[in-house]
């Protein structure tokens, strides 16, 4: 992400315009992942809003500071260990949390650290060709107690994954990083969840539909819509895991080395 200063995007809209070009991300598919009305995507970007509770939620989809977004605060350093304690969500969702790090049983936690179990498929012992969501007892991820809490998040109720494929690409790149909070798992439509579908692990835009669920893709040009009925939820094992509360952005140039 390419943060011009203030001097040269001095307002809202001209941030959030220059995000949206640089992400190549359009006002209706921000709007669904931010979780609000392509309307008020629309007047913020013209400029008839200055303000919106939503702006936490559009930075987190556009992978953007939001210090850089709302107040044009160029970032002196990405990835700075104080980074976390400058966001300031206003609607209770997170957009960044820190940087993450794999660790091992050698590795010490710092004392406001909180190490986060890794779900994963795992094919099942019958040789059958099915898999199951299960906790990844060999590998754990790193994150700062102190954000959790402050995101609102119990650090119980916390845990990771790995996304793959490109369902929900650009915003969640395949092999990154999720944050999933296991104390959510009551449905706001538009919000992302981890599911366990029959044994996949699935991450999708959920909404309620009448006598059903309907599970949604960022990249719906490739992906379209998939609607359940309430017994079909059942019959096919939709469980939801929890809400998807954070991301990483990291794309390496040699994907092989996260296989």
């Amino acid at each position: 992400m390419n943060y011009l200063d203030k001097s040269q995007l001095p307002t809202l809209a001209d941030r959030l315009n220059h995000a949206m070009s640089e992400r190549d991300i359009k006002q209706e598919s921000l709007a669904v992942a931010a979780g609000c009305t392509q309307a008020s995507i629309q007047k913020l970007s013209s400029g008839k809003s200055k303000k919106s509770r939503f702006l936490p939620a559009i930075a987190r989809a556009l992978q953007v500071d939001i210090d850089w977004l709302e107040l044009g605060e160029t970032p002196t350093d990405q990835f700075s260990s104080d980074r976390s304690r400058r966001l300031r969500p206003k609607d209770g969702t997170p957009f960044v949390l820190g940087e993450i790090s794999p660790w091992d049983d050698l590795t010490p936690l710092d004392d406001d650290e909180v190490a986060l179990p890794l779900y994963k498929e795992v094919e099942i012992a019958s040789g059958l060709g099915r898999s199951s969501v299960q906790i990844d007892e060999g590998r754990k991820v790193r994150f700062s107690s102190y954000t959790l809490r402050k995101a609102g998040i119990d650090p119980g109720n916390a845990a990771c994954a790995t996304n793959t494929g490109n369902s929900n690409h650009p915003l969640i790149l395949d092999r990154a990083t999720l944050g999933i909070d296991k104390g959510m798992t009551k449905i706001i439509d538009g919000q992302v969840y981890a599911l366990d579908h029959d044994g996949l692990l699935r991450i999708k835009f959920l909404y309620r539909i009448p006598g059903g669920l309907r599970l949604r893709s960022f990249n719906r040009d490739e992906y379209e819509d998939e609607d359940y009925t309430f017994e079909q939820v059942m019959e096919q094992r939709i469980q939801i895991i929890g809400r998807v509360f954070w991301w990483s952005t990291l794309n390496p140039s040699n994907t092989s080395l996260l296989a």
